[in-house]
């Protein structure tokens, strides 16, 4: 504006002049932003006390906090602060709360220590809270619920212990509360249902004392969201929660609840997603579906029982059905195969039967199809990929049969199909092997036939046909399969020699040729198998010598060549490698064995090569040290040994009679007085009379407090069954005869490959006959600590070796004391309780069965009481835990390794 536009008047004096001036232009140089702003010195205090992160650098004393983008603000107030992943690793400084209007914080995902932050109570209108992902510690202070106003509250992800304090059902605005991921190791209140408006509850993954889930939360009929994944619970979903009309998400999985699933529930109309998987939940899958907005649902691993409901077809947005691992039988309902939106549908180890649905994949985009472990018959689906979207077929272990259907050669996504176990015919369908994703095919144990193409995908890592009809020669362009780890082809018909294309594989791990009619010699150069950790080419027909370089394997552990036609010497560079199962026996080898596999634990590697030799006492071997000097010299020789051996069979035979003739009075005597009882668990090919004729003092292989062991043939060559003999001082009497009973069947119902079978029981009146597995290489102690211990420096029994037995110990342990019905705790775990079989695996053994017939009137029996006292290892000791990967993309096994 022009000074010529004010009236000249004005102008008279200079104190006029001054005055316009203030007038008109000192409010334009005052700006709001030049004032004095309280609020944002709050701010850059906190942000100063937080050691001024790089995160808040637009945090500064010229603008308006307004425009900060953590900052909301109404009417010019600071209203609401979001500081989520900020790196703030400094406690909340108390000057928060100064922020009298502040009604929403957010500090999620940082890294602030210290307990609750008590003085929040001053922040009077504070509605929302998120302290989720952080470093709190601590119990939840009692007087929380003087956050009146809070309608949200996230605690979650942070390390508060003990109880949640019933404190918290006073906080009646709440809407949300989310606990979970913390280390709460005592209990939730009832008095959460009083929380009449809360609509999403979060309490997973914590440790809780085994608690119900309170009667009093049936009263929270606005729950939209409940989140109780792994917490502990116990007992019985309540009959309530059929009654939450807008119940939308319920997640349970992982916990011990029991009994059946609320018929109610199924039929809420809200319902989308539910997690019930983990449990211990039984009776049928409720048939009454009325939500057509069911996405997910997941009831497997339970003891659910009866069909599959023919109701399922009627949900129409269904993605996820997951009823694996239950006692379902009979059919699946074709309606299932008609859901349009239908992804994932795994119905693995339940008793299902009959035909799979014809339809299944045909009018949905099908991405998981997994139904192994069941009685399935019939064909294997046409359509499983018409969506183009699958990623794995696994069927193993049915009965089913025909071809493998040829539209899977042009399915892109697929990348594993797991068929091994069934009846399947003809060849695999050629564009299968080169799909670009396919990363592994496992068909052993069918009637396939066909030969292995040159060229498979690139990515392609795992190849099972073992037990089939597949024949031809091992193509040369097997050497582009780089990627491969797996290869296992026993008991086929391969011919011809092994390609030397076959040892570029430098990541093969794995590889069993063995059961087929391969010939000629072995390669030379195999040095690229530098991953191969066990080599299996037995039972060919290979000749020529075994090359030196397999003992510049690295990673070889196990090596069978056995039933071939190799000659030659052993390669000295063999006995370098830490090998702990050994196989050359029945082939033409010549000369000295190595040193490294003299001893016990390699006795039946050698047998049936009659010009091998030792320098050590090796069973079956001659020495290598025999001399021929003087024929005469030594026909004297050979004539004074078969004198002296005859004289000693002779006084042998005397000896012999009279103790058979003392053994088979004494066992007469027994017969006569008490009657023997057989109680088999399995299959036997041998009776009564086989064991007690054999309880004789040669047969006898050790002793202890409670009886003898011994070791009797059962009438096959090399075939051996381990007796214990337990004595009574007493005749048992009924009650303590029937617990031991019900123990002996218990453990002769375990089949684990870490536990001595325990094959049958013969009962007498004053002794027990437990007949067990005969274990080759005898007990663990006897290598660690016996006379003739094996040394460290031994490749037998070194450290990988002992790790692997300890770690088969710890398995079978697991076994027993999660996986059993009941638990078995075994109260006397030793080094000479672990035997090893020819393979050195461990085999748990002595379960102390005994000490039920010791005493009347105690609480001996494993099934029934834990925590026993028995062997406490020295020190402080943790449980821990490996997750186990299976080659089937979709599953995982977790496995408990056990203190030892």
């Amino acid at each position: 504006m022009e000074l010529s536009h004010f009236p000249t008047a004005i102008f008279t004096g200079k104190r006029s002049l001054y005055l316009i001036l203030l007038v008109y232009f000192i409010p334009i140089l005052v700006t709001p932003q030049s004032l004095a702003n309280p609020e944002r010195d709050i701010l850059l205090k906190i942000k100063h006390q937080w050691g001024n992160p790089v995160s808040l650098h637009s945090w500064n004393s010229t603008s308006s906090p307004c425009i900060w983008p953590e900052i909301e603000c109404d009417d010019g107030k600071v209203t609401g602060i979001i500081l989520q992943e900020k790196d703030i690793t400094v406690e909340i400084p108390t000057s928060i709360c100064d922020l009298k209007n502040l009604t929403f914080l957010n500090l999620a995902w940082n890294f602030l220590p210290g307990k609750f932050p008590t003085f929040l109570y001053n922040c009077s209108n504070l509605q929302h809270l998120d302290l989720s992902q952080n470093y709190f510690v601590g119990p939840i202070p009692t007087d929380i619920h003087r956050l009146q106003k809070l309608q949200y509250l996230n605690l979650g992800g942070n390390n508060f212990t003990g109880d949640i304090p019933p404190e918290i059902g006073n906080l009646t605005e709440l809407r949300s509360l989310y606990m979970h991921m913390n280390l709460f190791d005592g209990t939730f209140p009832a008095e959460i249902g009083n929380l009449a408006n809360l609509e999403d509850l979060g309490l997973a993954f914590n440790g809780f004392s085994p608690t119900r889930i309170p009667l009093e939360f049936g009263k929270l009929k606005n729950m939209k969201y409940i989140w109780m994944r792994e917490a502990n619970l116990i007992g019985e979903i309540p009959e309530s929660f059929g009654d939450f009309q807008s119940l939308e998400h319920i997640d349970f999985a992982y916990n011990k609840l029991e009994r059946e699933i609320p018929s109610g529930l199924f039929s809420l109309k809200n319902l989308t997603m539910v997690y019930l998987y983990g449990n211990r939940l039984s009776g049928p899958i409720p048939e009454t579906f009325e939500s057509s907005k069911l996405t997910e649902l997941d009831v497997s691993s339970n003891n659910l029982t009866g069909t599959i409901p023919e109701s399922f077809g009627e949900l129409k947005q269904l993605e996820i059905l997951n009823l694996f691992n239950n006692q379902l039988y009979g059919a699946i309902p074709q309606s299932i195969a008609k859901i349009p939106s239908l992804k994932e549908f795994k119905v693995f180890r339940n008793k299902l039967n009959g035909s799979l649905p014809s339809e299944m994949g045909l009018h949905s985009k099908l991405e998981a199809f997994e139904v192994s472990v069941n009685s399935f018959t019939g064909n294997l689906p046409e359509h499983l990929c018409a969506g183009g979207t699958l990623f794995g077929v696994v069927a193993y272990a049915n009965n089913l049969s025909g071809q493998i259907p040829k539209s899977l050669e042009t399915c892109p996504t697929l990348r594993t199909i797991q068929l091994y176990k069934n009846q399947f015919s003809g060849e695999i369908p050629s564009g299968i092997w080169t799909l670009f994703n396919m990363t592994s095919l496992t068909l052993s144990d069918n009637s396939l036939s066909g030969e292995l193409p040159s060229k498979v995908a690139f990515n392609f890592t795992r190849l099972e046909i073992s037990n089939n009809k597949f024949s031809g020669e091992i193509p040369l362009g097997i050497s582009s399969w780089t990627s491969l780890v797996v290869l296992l082809a026993s008991n086929n018909s391969f011919s011809g020699p092994i390609p030397v294309e076959l040892t570029s594989l430098s990541h093969i791990t794995q590889l069993m040729l063995d059961g087929n009619s391969l010939s000629g010699e072995l390669p030379a150069h195999i040095t690229s198998w530098k991953s191969l950790s066990i080599l299996d080419l037995a039972r060919n027909k290979l000749s020529g010598k075994i090359p030196a370089a397999i003992g510049l394997i690295s990673d070889l552990v196990a090596l069978d060549l056995s039933q071939n036609q190799l000659a030659g010497p052993i390669p000295p560079q063999l006995g370098v490698r830490r090998i702990t199962s050994l196989n050359l026996s029945s082939n033409q080898l010549t000369g000295k064995i190595p040193d490294a596999f003299a001893n016990l634990a390699f006795e039946n590697s050698f047998l049936d090569n009659p010009s091998l030799c030792t320098t050590n006492s090796l069973p079956y071997l001659p020495s290598c040290n025999a001399k021929v000097s003087d024929s005469k010299r030594l026909s004297h020789r050979v004539l004074a040994l078969i004198l002296v051996l005859a004289i000693a069979v002779f006084l042998f035979t005397i000896v012999s009679t009279l103790f058979m003739v003392r053994d088979y009075r004494r066992k007469k005597h027994k017969r006569d007085v008490a009657s023997w009882k057989l109680t088999s668990f399995q299959r036997l090919d041998f009776t009564e009379a086989n064991i007690l004729s054999s309880l004789t003092e040669t047969n006898m292989i050790g002793s202890g407090g409670s009886g003898k062991v011994y070791k009797i043939s059962i009438g096959r060559p090399n075939e051996y069954v381990a007796v214990k003999r337990i004595w009574s001082e007493r005749k048992v009497d009924y009650i303590l005869e029937r617990e031991f009973l019900a123990e002996v069947q218990i453990l002769g119902s375990i089949r684990h490959s870490n536990i001595v079978k325990l094959l049958c029981c013969i009962s007498g009146e004053d002794s027990k006959l437990l007949v067990y597995e005969y274990m080759v290489n005898h007990s663990l102690d006897r290598w660690l600590h016996g006379k003739k211990r094996i040394s460290l420096n031994n490749k037998v029994m070194d450290w990988p070796k002992r790790l692997e037995i300890a770690i088969g110990a710890a398995q079978g342990l697991c076994y027993m004391h999660h996986d059993c019905t009941p638990p078995i705790i075994h109260r006397d775990v030793k080094s000479s309780n672990i035997l090893l079989d020819s393979d050195f695996t461990a085999k748990i053994a002595d379960f102390g069965l005994a000490k039920i017939l010791e005493k009347k009137g105690e609480l001996n029996t494993m099934s029934a009481v834990a925590g026993s006292f028995g062997y406490i290892a020295p020190g402080k000791s943790k449980i821990q835990a490996c997750t186990l990967f299976c080659d089937d993309p979709f599953t995982s096994i977790s496995l408990t390794l056990s203190e030892v």
